[in-house]
């Protein structure tokens, strides 16, 4: 079914506004996915922070250009959908690339972290990587350790005092 003039416009406008929010874009095709599975992927990467969509190609392809995203042509044929990263976007990629594991229907073409391209392997990289809680977290310890270190080094010398004249209480004491 053709679009109108004003549709289109409308679209459009949706898909730069998509691209000018998101940290990360990941362009997949889906073709025969079923539409129950179609919903099992958009529920996980709903959950990794993000949003999944399907694409017109011409209006994608505009919408790329007037977001100063230069998309090699492959990325935008045949059945085209694109994963949205608003918060975590290796937790985005991780759901896409997990779940095109369990569906061979859904392919990876490639993507942009911020504005930079990325390729099917470097988005495929970049789903390896922990899930953001996680690097947090491991970036709090590792700037606890330091501190966590000196408290040990300055009570170090007191704790041995203190076991030397247990030692020699504890050996007046038997005497």
């Amino acid at each position: 079914m053709a679009l109108s003039k004003d549709k289109k416009q409308a679209v459009l406008a949706e898909y730069e506004e998509w691209l000018n929010k998101s940290e990360a874009v990941y362009l997949t095709e889906y073709t025969g996915l079923t539409m129950p599975d179609f919903n099992e992927l958009r529920k996980r990467v709903r959950e990794a922070g993000g949003e999944f969509h399907v694409v017109k190609n011409t209006l994608g392809k505009l919408a790329f250009k007037n977001a100063g995203l230069e998309v090699p042509d492959e990325y935008l044929t045949g059945s085209s959908a694109v994963g949205l990263a608003f918060s975590d976007a290796p937790g985005v990629a991780k759901a896409i690339a997990d779940f095109s594991k369990e569906k061979d229907a859904v392919k990876i073409k490639g993507g942009f972290l911020g504005k930079e391209h990325l390729a099917k392997e470097a988005v495929n990289r970049l789903a390896t990587l922990p899930p953001l809680p996680v690097v947090r977290s491991q970036f709090l310890a590792l700037l606890n350790t330091p501190a966590t270190q000196l408290t040990r080094l300055l009570a170090e010398p007191g704790r041995r005092v203190a076991q030397v004249m247990k030692a020699y209480a504890d050996k007046s004491a038997a005497a």
